[in-house]
């Protein structure tokens, strides 16, 4: 038998109400949603809800522990669900997108710090960056690099050569100088 929200909300003693109900299943509908969006979807769910009460919300239930806040550098914070355990972020640098990784080795911390200063570490907060694979094949389309060319004036059989090729010419390939 699964939990429902308001029954997720009374186990950790939160007073139940229609606002904190959609701000919980916005979270949980939309892994890594932002504040702005959690209040779109949070509206659409009950009508309308101001914003002052979703940030309310999450700070209530960010307080109890049944969401998390990641705030990825130069990016709005977001908001999940996840949260029984260690797990990690990938965030693309293009785009933002935001996936999760799970814990690099192990159980948590998962990490060793090469010198703990005296603290007593249960938690390794790392975040991956890089571009998605969509951003980069995105790249690839708009620049035309290694985007395969077929030279079809070779007489009995077609050779393939990419655009970045040192031996395609703009002859050879159709394209321009773009210089």
């Amino acid at each position: 038998m699964s939990v429902t929200p308001t029954d997720l909300l009374r186990e950790h003693g939160i007073q139940v109400t229609a606002q904190r109900l959609a701000v919980l299943r916005a979270v949980s509908g939309q892994p890594h949603i932002s504040a702005e969006d959690v209040t779109i979807v949070a509206g659409t769910d009950i009508g309308a809800i101001s914003r002052q009460a979703v940030y309310d919300a999450l700070g209530v239930l960010l307080e109890k522990g049944l969401i998390r806040r990641i705030q990825p550098v130069g990016s709005p914070a977001r908001y999940e669900d996840r949260v029984d355990d260690n797990h990690h972020h990938l965030i693309c640098r293009d785009c933002g997108r935001l996936v999760d990784v799970d814990c690099a080795v192990g159980a948590a911390p998962c990490l060793t710090a090469s010198d703990d200063n005296g603290y007593e570490i249960d938690e390794a907060d790392v975040a991956y960056w890089g571009r998605c694979p969509q951003c980069q094949a995105n790249e690839l389309a708009l620049s035309g690099v290694a985007s395969p060319t077929v030279d079809r004036r070779s007489s009995s059989t077609a050779s393939i050569r990419t655009k970045s090729s040192p031996h395609t010419t703009p002859e050879s390939d159709g394209t321009h100088d773009r210089h």
